[in-house]
């Protein structure tokens, strides 16, 4: 019975604004598309499909709000202005109320929340789909006083997730069904991924030991901070680490008010993704500009700030050697077009073989691989077949030393 009613609840809030409008309009089928005429009358729908959207989304709660910060970043599959008005739902999730914060904690720690923290901020700093953020301080062994972000888990998130995910699978079977373009898009596929990786973020130990391993990996590089994780007060539902400050990366004007060198800023990000996927295969995998920001401290000023490490990916040598040769192929045509790539590669452990990591992003990267060259290619004009990205045999480390020349020359 749970089930129907928030499945009626979340045709309302589909009719309320309007997006089924937005769905059928896309539909290849003309009986379809007489019903959304049908369905306009009565109702006036005056603010952008963007903005409906994304109201929609707030109001089915933090599950559709964290797909839809999912959905923020492929804006190689969305229209501009619905992609910049989901990009608004990666900070400003309404927050759950303190006090429920503090009793998560208490339940975590085994007592009060003034014995664990000195001090203990009440009002979240940061309020996301899965987890809010606290400042606090509070006393190490050593007896130091130290300024900790406190990361607490929302109530009940395991039951919500299988109720809504559910529903989800069935609205991606349906849009499969009746859509050309929704079965290029591939929902089932999307949700099943969704589903995975929203398991693995409930659980905020498996978080801080991602966070710890990026961190051992970036370690000399000084290009990037990482939190340092306080495992003394990490708990499946509660991880305590290091305060970060920052100036979120999208706010690229504030930035350069400040002095920060954007050009080389954008090089760096460069350098650090392609360190992590080509020689470390393990990445952070959910950098959207509420989890990147770049430090303003005159100690590492211009470094990145990297949070919020729930979703992570990892790449075998075979992984790793696909995409150096499909990137190798199709990097000389958007040269050619006139685009312009300008980085650096750290590529001398991925010949190591000790340093093997299991699958886990590859097949999303061979999606994303290949929707960027249809783009290319298409954009420019060009009527040749988008050219087949096959798997190329394991261990033809050429292929890695090739893409890390043809990049350094671009």
């Amino acid at each position: 019975m749970s089930r129907l009613y928030r499945s009626l609840y979340i045709f309302w809030i589909v009719f309320r604004f309007g997006l089924d409008q937005l769905v059928l309009d896309g539909l290849d089928r003309p009986w379809l598309r007489g019903l959304t005429r049908v369905l306009r009358l009565g109702r006036k729908l005056e603010a952008p499909r963007g903005q409906r959207l994304r109201q929609a989304l707030e109001h089915l709660g933090p599950i559709f709000v964290k797909f839809g910060q999912v959905l923020s970043t492929r804006r190689d599959l969305l229209p501009s202005d619905i992609a910049n008005e989901l990009a608004l739902l990666q900070d400003r999730v309404p927050p759950f109320p303190s006090e429920v914060a503090v009793a998560t904690i208490e339940r975590a720690f085994g007592r009060p929340v003034d014995e664990v923290f000195t001090r203990f901020d009440r009002q979240p700093v940061a309020s996301a789909s899965i987890a809010q953020v606290h400042f606090a301080s509070l006393k190490t062994r050593e007896g130091l006083e130290r300024e900790v972000a406190v990361k607490v888990l929302r109530p009940n998130m395991l039951r919500v997730i299988e109720k809504d995910l559910s529903l989800m699978r069935m609205m991606a079977s349906w849009l499969e069904r009746l859509s050309a373009d929704g079965r290029r898009l591939k929902p089932r596929e999307v949700v099943g991924e969704f589903d995975k990786y929203l398991h693995d973020e409930l659980d905020l130990v498996r978080e801080a030991a991602n966070a710890a391993q990026l961190r051992r990996n970036m370690e000399g590089l000084n290009l990037v901070l990482i939190p340092e994780m306080l495992w003394d007060f990490c708990h499946t539902e509660v991880i305590v680490m290091e305060r970060m400050d920052g100036v979120p990366i999208n706010q690229v004007e504030r930035l350069r008010e400040a002095g920060v060198d954007i050009p080389q800023l954008a090089r760096d990000g460069v350098t650090l993704f392609f360190t992590q996927v080509f020689r470390d295969g393990f990445f952070h995998a959910d950098m959207h500009p509420g989890n990147i920001q770049v430090s303003l401290d005159p100690a590492t000023f211009g470094r990145y700030v990297s949070l919020d490490f729930g979703i992570v990916g990892t790449l075998t040598e075979f992984d790793k050697e696909y995409l150096a040769q499909n990137f190798t192929a199709f990097f000389p045509t958007r040269l050619q077009a006139g685009g312009r790539v300008t980085c650096r590669v750290w590529l001398g452990a991925c010949r190591d073989p000790h340093r093997r990591v299991g699958g886990g992003h590859s097949r999303g990267l061979r999606a994303l691989l290949r929707s960027a060259a249809e783009r290319d290619f298409l954009g420019h004009g060009a009527h040749a077949p988008v050219p087949n990205l096959a798997p190329v045999p394991c261990g033809n480390s050429a292929a890695v030393g090739a893409l890390a020349k043809n990049l350094a020359e671009h």
